[in-house]
């Protein structure tokens, strides 16, 4: 039974990435994520995020899905040039609390990340779980940018990792973005699963709310979904905090972005609160560190 806590603790962890990949012409996508923000205005205008977003997602039998759509205040030239670089991405990755480790290597067949995925607190590289995605910059032109990262398999059955980022121009030097990620699961993972959300994962939350509470407090979607929407945004947090941190000196940058992205969480503690601000900062500087020399 340890085997399988250990592995489903793991795959929780691990259930923070994901994408889907494009198959229509660019200027379509384009044009249909700029139809879609003008459908989200008044959701943008007003909802519990504190910020300009959205959040959606879906559960079926065998695979699970989030979406986030935000205005952010950058120019999408800026934010284009910021996040269309594998090792850009590993900066990103490396500020969500699971992420153990990442590293972009190139070849003749592809651009490819090794990410290690973990616990919420500090662990050896060799007790996390590694994961391969491929990474492709499938578009990135004047008016829109599009990066494609999939994985074919994870641990206990799962599979088809996938994390997609679109942006266009909107205006008034501000960029509509829509981050994407799903994976599929089998028994295993089902199974994996059932044994979380009846133990430690048990109070867990997402962001959708679904009624309330009969002290009037609202009450959360759990289960799957909850766990989707929780590391969806954890991943928009994290470009986020990376992107405002563009104009920083270098030598100052990790430090701003750990802090950005924790005081970020901080503002949904009922879904995000995991460990103190101390804890999360020094165990992030010691994975970055790691991360950079441990090549």
């Amino acid at each position: 039974m340890a085997w399988l806590t250990r592995a489903w603790l793991v795959w929780i962890a691990f259930s923070s990435a994901g994408l889907a990949f494009a198959s229509v012409p660019d200027t379509h996508s384009a044009a249909r994520l700029q139809a879609k923000y003008a459908s989200l205005g008044e959701r943008l205008r007003h909802n519990p995020f504190q910020r300009a977003l959205a959040l959606d997602s879906s559960e079926s039998s065998s695979n699970l899905q989030g979406d986030i759509y935000a205005l952010v205040d950058y120019p999408f030239s800026t934010f284009s040039s910021a996040l269309n670089d594998a090792e850009d991405w590993c900066d990103v990755l490396i500020l969500h609390i699971n992420t153990k480790y990442c590293h972009a290597t190139t070849d003749g067949t592809g651009t490819v990340l090794t990410v290690y995925i973990g616990k919420k607190t500090p662990q050896p590289i060799k007790d996390a779980y590694p994961i391969e995605f491929s990474y492709r910059v499938a578009a990135a032109t004047t008016q829109y940018l599009e990066i494609q990262l999939n994985a074919e398999k994870g641990p206990l059955s799962t599979r088809d990792y996938q994390i997609q980022l679109q942006a266009v121009p909107v205006g008034n030097d501000r960029t509509f973005l829509h981050l994407t990620y799903s994976y599929g699961y089998g028994l295993a993972g089902r199974l994996a699963m059932k044994a979380y959300l009846a133990t430690i994962g048990s109070g867990k939350v997402g962001f959708t709310m679904i009624g309330r509470l009969p002290n009037g407090q609202p009450s959360y979607i759990g289960g799957m979904r909850g766990l989707a929407e929780r590391n969806t945004m954890r991943y928009y947090l994290a470009i986020d905090a990376y992107l405002g941190t563009l104009t920083t000196p270098t030598r100052s940058q990790l430090q701003k972005r750990l802090h950005r992205w924790f005081i970020a969480t901080e503002q949904y503690p009922r879904q995000l609160r995991e460990v103190s601000r101390a804890a999360y900062i020094d165990m992030k500087r010691s994975e970055y560190l790691r991360q950079q020399t441990a090549q």
